[in-house]
Parts: structure tokens; sequence; C-alpha cells
């Protein structure tokens, strides 16, 4: 044992290397799955945490007949610890707050206070309420069985909306005309008006004021169980609902399908007599697609690291071997076998590398996440570094021979078993790449091993066939090179040209190193030069206003708010009646524009999007309309048809045909666009509920308030209730596509890809230069001695790196570039474009970066070269028949 632990003493260094990448190996398959894990569930929380409550939690109603029973309401309260415990699981375990309702009205039960006006009135008893609430006046109600009235609790705003006090009667009334007076016993506040106890009875804390003359006010009342028993048998009219808030803190991105399935399942199965309502299980199945597809390109970003890592440690393993064949062949020479040879290094592996494995996984496990299910990587990891010396040791020293010669004199050419194995990979990414396309990468059981390994066995074949193409030229281009004056450039492009197998490892290393880090960036760029297309297509403006209707006039106030430099008016109908010239009918959406003032909107707001021309050269005239149709429904309908916006036909022909426009949605393959400008003029005027602005620093506020003037002026003169306009920038709508989902870890994705990528790359420059170090000194030793400088020794390192690292530049580059269009849509990562199709795009920064780091490389491959040669002694190479180490 004394013997083995000088050895590595002797030989600290080899092992150190081939420890510290064994211990980043074994800390990269353990932390950067933990840590996207991490980001994975923050994202999957974060999701749930910003959905309304209609969407996030589940929701079971019924409505039952009133039985005048006075423990009806709490039999049904005492369901909802039973109903719990019958969801299918894990939901179970995942519920945080639960809370049971009993409620009548506000629709078709009423009250009104003297002689004011009529208020739809409802009456609720929750759970939960008191607990969230805080009595101001009076006391919480308290019923007594058989009364012949209820008693109430109104919050502050609502007794002042009603005005009333603590001891008035509200007459309450529905289909029975008899009165239930409801008095009043108790005024509240709201601890915390934004607690979830509040989100389905928002009307107890703010009343709806109405709209005058026909749209009656409407507020909500709290009473206990007896109120409500008592309620429901005199206003005949009572509904339960059970509603169950599943804590977003419980939830992981591991359990996705079995939560989503669960969901499905309650939905599909409900409770006798009652129904279920939840969006949570269709937003799950969103952010699952999202992370199946982030989870195939880490897997591939990971696959071309690890196996960057292990041709690391194949060439660390392999310069051990050669720094020691001369102690080797001793050992041969004195009797020792092959097995004895491969024994004794392994002995002095296991001293070092198991335990710098051990060291990296434990690095790798305080990275915060779940751990993930490939950790045992990091066990293979250790054996093969292990392993990685005593077996090239052992191979090395099966033939036993005791002549050296010059290796730097020798042309390397391919056997036949090893051009079959180079065919053989070829022929494995090949099938590889058309299985990838065929089966996709985000298939429900996971990430396929294989599958995603085919990029690394894409560039390992472009290394193999960029191996065997490139020495011929280089060949050439040194005789070219050979009656030039100095001998510099003859020399480093014959050694660059000889193609042994020196370069053969550092090259593949190199070529999967640049490869996964430019298809990391290229990928990147892809998925934003996509967001930046699904911004343009969706909000093909600065800004879009959504309402329900507007007023005529509206666009003109619109343009009046400063810093609107152009509106467009958009009518659109997303599901509308289209009848064929066969008297055939479909459904289709509808979108109504001026082409003119929609290509000034486009213009003014700088949108990269291309409108078809005959939109806007669509005019007045008898006859139908030109118009914009999509493929889908061109191919049904023929040359056109008629189709009804707001209740008037307009008859068409397909003007244009086209896959998709903008403002509808990319997944719409059915849709017709109208040009508003050639429409013939209606008994009822087509209005506006989408606007489109163009402009520069405009106030959102003003503009919204000006728009919901043109929402209230259509309400009046329908008599309806106003709705609330929306707006949604490019920016905001572009900042939302950046935060959308899983986005943290296809960043995360992105940066390990791209700086591991660097990092292992400049890692395989240095050991291009380590690998023929032994015989650059050599040559360069004696070219010293015949006068050539320590310049022109740089100099030649230059002339025999550039062409391997230039080959290397060029292979991983084309490989990394092309692989996002090769995968296609196997990736998946249209979920994060909004439905805009990836293409293969890479900025120039990216090829930029990676000359950058080329030449970092190249420049400290010669610091290093001048470290290494420092303590060269010229006179030790010129003694005939000898080689030194």
């Amino acid at each position: 044992m004394i013997q083995v632990l000088h050895r590595v003493r002797v030989f600290v260094g080899q092992f150190l290397l081939l420890a510290v990448l064994a211990a980043g190996a074994a800390a990269l398959v353990t932390g950067a799955p933990r840590m996207a894990n991490d980001l994975a569930d923050r994202a999957l929380r974060e999701d749930v945490r910003r959905l309304p409550t209609a969407a996030r939690d589940l929701t079971l109603s019924q409505k039952p007949q009133p039985f005048g029973d006075a423990l009806i309401v709490a039999r049904a309260q005492a369901e909802l610890d039973r109903y719990r415990a019958t969801l299918p699981q894990p939901l179970p375990g995942l519920i945080g707050d639960k809370w049971f309702a009993a409620s009548t009205g506000p629709d078709r039960v009423s009250t009104r206070v003297g002689s004011g006006p009529v208020v739809d009135f409802g009456l609720r008893t929750q759970t939960g309420v008191e607990e969230a609430g805080r009595i101001t006046s009076g006391r919480w109600p308290a019923t007594e069985e058989s009364a012949p009235q209820v008693e109430i609790a109104l919050s502050a705003a609502v007794a002042r909306a009603l005005g009333v006090t603590v001891g008035s009667v509200l007459p309450v009334t529905a289909a029975d005309p008899r009165p239930l007076p409801a008095v009043v016993v108790g005024i509240f506040e709201p601890l915390d008006a934004t607690a979830p106890v509040w989100d389905d009875m928002r009307l107890a804390l703010e009343p709806f004021p109405g709209l005058p003359p026909d749209v009656p006010p409407r507020s909500i009342a709290v009473t206990d169980h007896m109120g409500m028993t008592i309620a429901a048998e005199r206003l005949r009219a009572l509904s339960y609902s059970w509603r169950y808030r599943i804590d977003e803190n419980r939830l992981d991105s591991g359990d996705l399908d079995a939560v989503t399935a669960a969901l499905a399942q309650v939905k599909r199965q409900p409770p006798a007599l009652s129904t279920v309502t939840s969006a949570l299980d269709s937003n799950l199945a969103r952010f699952t697609d999202q992370l199946r597809a982030v989870q195939a390109l880490l897997a591939v970003v990971q696959a071309g690291l690890l196996a960057t890592l292990f041709g690391l440690i194949a060439l660390a393993a392999s310069l051990a071997v050669e720094r020691r064949r001369s102690e080797f062949a001793l050992l041969r020479a004195r009797g020792g076998a092959v097995l004895a040879i491969g024994g004794r290094t392994l002995a002095e592996a296991v001293v070092v590398v198991p335990a710098a494995t051990v060291a990296g996984w434990l690095l790798g496990r305080l990275a915060p996440g779940r751990p993930s299910a490939m950790e045992w990587l990091a066990l293979v990891i250790g054996v093969v570094a292990t392993l990685a010396v005593p077996v090239l040791a052992a191979a090395g020293q099966r033939r036993l021979t005791f002549v050296t010669r010059r290796h730097d004199l020798t042309r390397h050419k391919p056997s036949v078993r090893r051009l079959t194995a180079e065919v053989f990979v070829l022929v494995v990414a090949v099938l590889g790449a058309y299985l990838l396309r065929q089966r996709g990468l985000t298939a429900e059981r996971g990430v396929d091993p294989f599958l995603s390994a085919v990029p690394v066995l894409l560039a390992t074949g472009a290394a193999l066939v960029a191996l065997r193409i490139f020495p011929w030229p280089l060949r050439q281009l040194g005789r070219l090179t050979a009656g030039a004056r100095g001998a510099v450039a003859f020399i480093g492009l014959a050694r660059a040209g000889r193609g042994g197998p020196v370069t053969a490892g550092p090259l593949a290393v190199l070529v999967i190193a640049i490869s996964t880090g430019i298809f990391s960036g290229a990928v990147f760029t892809a998925v934003d030069d996509a967001r930046d297309r699904a911004a343009n297509h969706d909000v093909p403006a600065d800004a879009v206003l959504n309402g329900y209707v507007f007023a005529a006039g509206t666009a003109e106030r619109l343009a009046e708010v400063p810093g609107v430099a152009a509106v467009a008016p958009v009518a659109f109908a997303a599901g509308t009646t289209v009848r064929s010239t066969a008297n055939d009918l479909t459904q289709a959406q509808v979108l109504v524009v001026d082409g003119s003032r929609f290509a000034e909107v486009v213009k003014a707001s700088g949108v990269d999007v291309r409108l078809p021309g005959a939109l806007s050269a669509a005019k007045p005239g008898e006859g139908p309309v030109p118009a914009v149709v999509s493929a889908g429904l061109a191919a049904e309908i023929g040359d056109g048809g008629s189709v009804q916006v707001r209740g008037a036909a307009y008859d068409f022909t397909a003007g244009a045909v086209v896959d998709s426009f903008p403002g509808i949605d990319l997944t719409s393959r059915r849709f017709v666009v109208l040009p508003w400008q050639a429409l013939p003029e209606k008994a009822s005027p087509l209005l506006p509920n989408r606007f489109l602005i163009a402009g520069d620093r405009f106030d959102q506020g003003a503009l919204l308030a000006a728009a919901d003037e043109g929402q209230r002026e259509y309400a009046v003169t329908v008599r309806m209730v106003p709705s609330r306009t929306s707006i949604t920038t490019w920016p905001g709508y572009r900042d939302g596509l950046d935060r959308t989902g899983a986005n943290d870890v296809l960043s995360f994705a992105f940066l390990t890809g791209t700086v591991g990528a660097s990092v292992l790359a400049l890692l395989a420059v240095g050991f291009t230069v380590l690998s023929g170090a032994p015989q650059r000194g050599r040559v360069l030793s004696r070219l010293r001695t015949l006068g050539m400088s320590a310049g022109q020794g740089r100099g030649l390192l230059v002339y025999e790196l550039v062409p391997l690292a230039g080959i290397a530049v060029i292979a991983g580059g084309l490989v990394g570039t092309l692989l996002p269009a090769a995968l296609g849509p196997a990736l998946g990562l249209s979920t994060f474009t909004s439905g805009e199709a990836v293409r293969t795009y890479l900025d120039p920064l990216v090829g930029a970066a990676v000359l950058a780091l080329v030449v970092i490389g190249l420049a400290t491959a010669v610091l290093m070269e001048n470290l290494i040669n420092r303590r060269l002694r010229l006179g030790e190479v010129l003694r005939v028949g000898e080689e030194s180490s």
C-alpha cells in the first residue's frame, strides 16, 4: 500500500486531472437535474398561484330540493370531509383549504329597502366567513329553529349601499309572493378582502351598483345554517358548493401526470347529483407539455456535456498511459503480465478517483430541488473514470515490443476494423435521427436515452467524416507552402495533415462540445425569434383593446389620446355560421377590419407582419366582397359563400387563401377576414369590439378610459351592463411569453449548454495541446538546434492547431446549427412560442462568441505549450536511437 501511495504522489498531476473530471461529471449528473426540478417546481407553483379561483379550485356543486329539515344544511356541510376523502389519489393530500357554502339568490331573489329600488339579493352561509371577518356593529347571525325570520349580517359596503343599520328588516321575495323578513343583526368588515374565502362571494363585500334604468343592483348577505334552511324553504331555491383549493406548495412537477389524471377522473365521474368545475387539469396539461419539451432539450444538452466529459476522461487516461509507456514496457520486459499492469494502475486509481466521484456527487446533492432518477449515472462515471487508465494501460501492452520509433514521421492509415466501426457509428446516427423525427423526444414515460444521445452521435459522425476529409486538403496546402520562405508553415501544416490518432480523440471531443454549445445557442435564438413572430401575430400593433361592443365614434375618441398615431377598429366573432355556395353550413371565426387602416397601424407600430393585398385593395361595389379565407375553410366552401356577423349576412368570395392571419389564433384553421371598407351598408351598423393601436408613450389609463366610455355609450342604448375594456401591449405580451410556464427551466437548459460546452471546449483544446506535446517537443528541439527561434516555435504550434480548431468549428457549428432543423418538432418547443413554429436561426453573436472562444483556446494553448517546453533539454533528443518521453 505504501508503494501505491508513493506512485500516486509521483503521478499526482495525472490522477488529479482524472479526479477533477470525474468529480465534475458526477456533480453535473447530480446537481443539474436537481436545479432543473427546483426551477420546474417553482414555475409550476407560480403558475397555479396566478390562476383565478374558478380555474384553480375544484368545486362540486349541487341543487337539492329544500325540505324544511332543520339539519339539511348541517348534513351537507358534513359532506365536505367525506367528499375530500373520496377524491382519487393524490388529490386528498394536496388540498390545503376547503369551504362549504349553501346559498340562494341573487338570481330571481330580491329585496327593497323602503321606497328604494329593487335589489337582486342573495343569502349565503359559508364556512370560514366568521374567521375571515370582523364584526364592527352587532353580532354574527344565530337564527332560532322555526323562527319566522332569518338573521343576516352585511358588510359595511353593502350596508351603506342599501342604507340599512343593525336592526333593519329587509323583505326578501322570490317565487313565493310572501316576503321573508331578514333582520340585520351585524355589520362586518373583511380582515383581508383578497383572502380566498371571499373569492366566490365578492358581492358580499362589493355590491354591484346597477345600471339605470333596467339593470338592478346586486348584493349578498351572510346568514347561518338555520337561517339558510328557513330561507331555502320559503324562497324555494337552494344550492350547495364544496370548494377545494389545491395547495400549490404541495405540488411538484414530478406528480403532474397523476394530478391531471385524478382531476380528469373527478370531472368524468363526479359524486352523485353533483357537477364539478375546474380548469386546473387543462392548465397542468399545458405546463406538462412545456415541461416535457424542456426536459427533452435538457436531456440533449446533458447528453452532449456528458459525452464530452467522458471523452475528456478518456483523453486524460490516454495521456497518463502515454507518459508512463516506458515504465509499463519495462515491467513487461521483466516478465510482468498484462493483468498485472492493469491491477497496478487500478490500485493507484482506486486511491483517488472514487473519492473524487463521491465528492462530486455530494457537491451535486447540495443543489436545491428534488433528486433525479438518473443519479445512478454518478456510479457509472466513477467506474469509467477508475477503470480508464487500467484498461488503456493493459490494452497498450498486449503486444510486447522494446523498439521505439519516430511516431512523428508515420502516416497513420485506418484499419478495416476501425473504418467498419466508424461506418457503424454513422449508420446508427442516421437511423437515430430518423427515429427521433418519427417518435419525438417528449414521450409520456420520459425521455428515451438513446434518442437523446442522437445529437451526440451526429456530432461524432461529423467529427469522423471531418477526420477523413480534411487531411487531404491540408496536405495539399502543405505542399503549396513547401516552396515558400521559412519552414514553419510547411512543417505545421504537414503535421496537421497527417491525421494521426493523436488528433482523432481531441477532435471528436471538441466537435461534440462546440456542437452542444452552438445547438443551445441556436435553440435559444430560434425560440426568441419565434416568440417575436408570435407576438407580432397575436398583437399586430403597439396595443390591442378588447371589449364587448364599442359605440360609433370610439375610434375618434381613442385617436385623440396623446401619443396615439393610428387606430384601426376591428369586429371579431369567435363562432359564426358560414354558408357555402352549395348551401352547406359550417362554423368559422370572423374578423372584420379596414385593410388600409390595419396597414397604417402595422406600419406605424413597426410590427413585422404581412397583409394580403386583397384586403387593402377591396373597394365598395355590388356583389360579394373579396375576403381572406383560411386554407381549411376554402377547401370546404369553395369559391365563396355568406357569413353572419352581428345578425347581418355578408356575401364574400375567396380573394386570398392563407394559413394564418394576424390577430387570429395560430391554431385556428377556419376563419374569414372581411374588408370593412368594402362591406355594404346594413340596417344595423357594424360596430367594433376590438381596436388596434399604434403609438409611442401613450397613457394606458387614458386609452382604457376612452374605450370604457365607448362601451358605456353602447350599453345604455341596449340597456345592458357595460363590460370593462382590457388592454394588451406588444411588450407586455412578449414579456409574458418569456415568463410562461417552464420558461425558467428552458433558460437553465440554455445556460447549462452554452456555459458548460464553452468550458469543456477550452479543456478539449488544452488536451489537444497536451496530447501532441511530447512529439512537438522533440520536433521543436531538433528545429531549435537548426536555428529556429522561440517565436517561430510558437508559430509552429499555431499552424498545427488552427486547422484542427477550424475543422472542429466548422463541423461542430454545422451540426449545432442544423440540429434544431433536423430534430424539428421532436423537441416540442412550439409550446413556448404560442404555437409559432421554431425555425432554425443562429444569432451572429453566437458565431462570434464561438470564434472568440477558439481564439482564447488557441492563446491558452500557446501559453500551455510554452510552460511545457520551458524545462526542455535539447541535448536529450539528439542521442542516436533515443526518444525521450
